[in-house]
């Protein structure tokens, strides 16, 4: 079942982004937030979590891109589950549910910045019409190692543009 994240959420939102980050394949960051500067980072709205019996095994969530007016209707998302759940349709759940919320909120672009080694998020992506808009070679190092990042828009059909 999806629902709206709440702040009792928090512990498990938090370390099913634990799990990303083990993972070495979702994220350049290597430690977990507090909730309350995860929360801050995040949009209010556009929050979701999956649940299954009672436990929440993934979620979704927006975050700025920039802090500049005109950039209001752009976002970035995020989508991570737990890995003991993977392959399930899951994270197609989530996606379809936050792009719905997002153009309601008035979000006309939804971008994300991917490791190319993360098949899975990317074939995801690209299922909800997001597409490759560029590569941002060697951005950043990992565990001593400089790694690239695709870069995949999502263009509203819904809000005209």
């Amino acid at each position: 079942m999806i629902r709206e994240m709440t702040e009792q959420d928090a512990s498990r939102i938090l370390e099913i982004y634990e799990m990303g980050l083990l993972t070495r394949n979702a994220t350049f960051e290597t430690r977990v937030p507090s909730w309350s500067d995860w929360d801050l980072n995040h949009l209010r709205h556009t929050r979701f979590v999956y649940e299954e019996n009672g436990k929440v095994i993934g979620w979704l969530a927006l975050s700025p891109v920039s802090q500049r007016k005109a950039y209001e209707g752009v976002a970035e998302v995020s989508v991570y589950l737990d890995t003991n759940h993977l392959g399930k349709g899951i994270g197609s759940l989530l996606m379809d549910k936050g792009i719905g919320s997002s153009e309601k909120e008035g979000i006309w672009t939804l971008f994300s910045s991917v490791f190319p080694e993360n098949v899975a998020t990317i074939k995801l992506h690209e299922k909800f019409g997001f597409r490759i808009i560029g590569t941002r070679e060697k951005i950043a190092q990992m565990d001593g190692k400089w790694r690239d990042t695709l870069l995949l828009e999502r263009r509203s059909s819904v809000i005209g543009i």
